[in-house]
């Protein structure tokens, strides 16, 4: 083979590892040969730059990194959170301070999935300043992204976390007190919204109601295995 050729494909193997790593995965997935696993890759990677590159709202001006979201491109479970907080916004990374820690016991203890293997993202990508709520306008302006992330992973589960995950993925306005622990739809993707993890370290209470939302993905996911 000749020299060149192969020099480029190491320069395109080098790069697609840097891009899993910008996704948080640290290891090439044996799925990454099929065809349909690197098109989402490159959906997602395309998306990702994007979401980098994002002006549209008052939020680019202040943010240090967009946190665009990470975990398994073949996710059965996909956690759709509101917004980045502080160490998110330091990071690049999506649930990283004590809220983050609650969700990966979650996930980890509760669900007995490897966080690596569900996917995680936020309706808006950049951190509103003092973590205030975000915006009807930045709303509006960056629900595209996490859509089109649904749209690529297709997990067989979305779980909203918190008010404004919960209403832009079931489209009700009511309050997350009142959507929480009951079944929705999104585009044909079963929607189960909960508290968000950050309500759950000054409101001890509320774990309990969490749980008992995420044992009825636990059994929605075994029921459907099993036929």
């Amino acid at each position: 083979m000749p020299k060149k050729r192969i020099e480029k494909i190491i320069e395109q193997a080098e790069s697609r590892l840097e891009i899993l790593k910008e996704l948080g995965i640290d290891e090439i997935p044996r799925e990454s040969i099929d065809p349909v696993f690197r098109r989402k890759q490159d959906a997602l990677e395309k998306l990702r730059k994007e979401v980098r590159g994002c002006n549209k709202c008052e939020l680019a001006k202040t943010r240090t990194c967009v946190v665009f979201g990470e975990g398994d491109l073949n996710a059965e479970v996909m956690f759709v959170g509101e917004a980045p907080g502080a160490e998110e916004d330091l990071s690049g990374r999506p649930f990283v301070g004590a809220a983050g820690k609650l969700l990966t016991d979650i996930i980890e203890r509760g669900m007995k999935i490897p966080r690596k293997k569900v996917f995680i993202g936020n309706v808006v990508k950049c951190r509103p300043p003092m973590n205030r709520d975000p915006s009807p306008e930045e709303v509006k302006e960056c629900k595209g992204f996490v859509e089109r992330q649904i749209k690529i992973i297709q997990p067989r589960v979305l779980i909203a976390l918190g008010k404004f995950a919960a209403q832009l993925l079931t489209g009700s306005e009511e309050p997350i007190s009142r959507i929480r622990g009951k079944w929705w739809e999104y585009n044909g993707i079963p929607v189960m919204p909960t508290y968000h993890p950050a309500y759950l370290l000054y409101n001890n209470a509320g774990k309990r109601e969490v749980w008992s939302d995420i044992k009825q993905v636990l059994n929605y996911l075994a029921k459907e295995k099993t036929g």
